[in-house]
C-alpha cells in the first residue's frame, strides 16, 4: 500500500479536529458571548438577525481579536519564543471589554491548555504553562490554540479557519438552545458564514500586530447587560 505524504505534518489535522470539537472539554457550550441578552431584548430574534450578529463578532469583534492573537501565538511557538508567546497571551487576555468576555476566554484557555498537555504532551507547552503558573497568569484561549497548533505542525491559516468556524458553530448552537432557530437554519447560517470566515482569516494574515482591536459596541453592551440578567442559561 502506498502511503501518501501528509501536507499538514503528522497528525496535525486529526488534532485540530479533536481540539476544536464540541466534545473537547473547554466548556464552550456554556457561553453565548452576550447573545442571550440580545435574544431576551428581541434585538436578535430569527435566522437573519442571528447570522448578522455572528458575522459581526467574527469580523469586527472577538473573532477579529482572537484571529490576530492566534496568529501571533502561532508564530511565537514556531520560533520557540516563549517571551513572544507570553506577550501575545497577555494582549489576548487584556483586550476584553467585559468581565464575562474575560471569563469566557480565560476559563476556556485554561481548560484547553491543561487538557491538551494531558493528552498530547509537548515540552514547549509545558514550559509555557510553568511560566504562567509561576507568574499567576491567565491563559487566552486563542493563544493556547495558536501555540498548540503551531507545535503540531498545522498551517496558520488552517488553524485560524478552524478556530473561527468553531466560534461560529458555538454561537449557532446557543441560538438553537435559546429557541430562535432550528437545526436546518443553523446549518444555513454556517454555510453563509463560510466566505465571511475566509475573509476574516485573510485579513488576520495580513494585519500588523499594532492593528489589534475590535469595533462591536453592541456586543459589548449585550455582554454587560447579561452580567445582571435575571434568568440565564449561559455564563456569558
Amino acid at each position: 500500500m502506498t502511503v501518501m505524504p501528509d501536507p499538514l505534518g503528522g497528525n496535525g489535522l486529526y488534532r485540530l479536529l479533536a481540539w476544536l470539537s464540541p466534545g473537547f472539554p473547554t466548556g464552550a457550550f456554556s457561553y453565548s458571548h452576550g447573545l442571550e441578552a440580545v435574544v431576551e431584548s428581541g434585538a436578535v430574534r430569527d435566522s437573519a438577525s442571528l447570522q448578522n450578529w455572528i458575522s459581526a463578532v467574527l469580523t469586527s469583534g472577538s473573532g477579529r481579536i482572537d484571529a490576530d492573537i492566534l496568529r501571533d501565538a502561532h508564530r511565537a511557538a514556531l520560533e520557540d519564543d516563549i517571551e513572544a508567546l507570553m506577550l501575545a497571551n497577555r494582549r489576548g487576555v487584556a483586550f476584553r471589554a467585559t468581565a464575562e468576555m474575560a471569563l469566557e476566554t480565560t476559563a476556556q484557555g485554561a481548560a484547553f491548555l491543561a487538557t491538551c498537555r494531558a493528552a498530547w504532551p509537548e515540552p514547549f507547552l509545558d514550559r509555557w504553562a510553568a511560566m504562567l503558573d509561576e507568574g499567576g497568569g491567565a491563559v487566552c484561549y486563542a493563544a493556547g490554540v495558536g501555540a498548540a497548533t503551531a507545535r503540531a505542525g498545522l498551517p496558520l491559516g488552517l488553524a485560524q479557519t478552524g478556530y473561527l468556524q468553531a466560534m461560529a458553530a458555538n454561537l449557532v448552537s446557543a441560538g438553537l438552545r435559546l429557541g430562535i432557530i432550528g437545526q436546518t437554519d443553523g446549518q444555513r447560517i454556517l454555510a453563509a458564514l463560510e466566505p465571511v470566515i475566509g475573509t476574516a482569516v485573510a485579513g488576520a494574515l495580513r494585519r500588523e500586530p499594532s492593528q489589534l482591536g475590535s469595533a462591536t459596541f453592541a456586543v459589548e453592551l449585550a455582554s454587560m447587560a447579561h452580567e445582571t440578567q435575571y434568568s440565564r442559561l449561559f455564563r456569558s
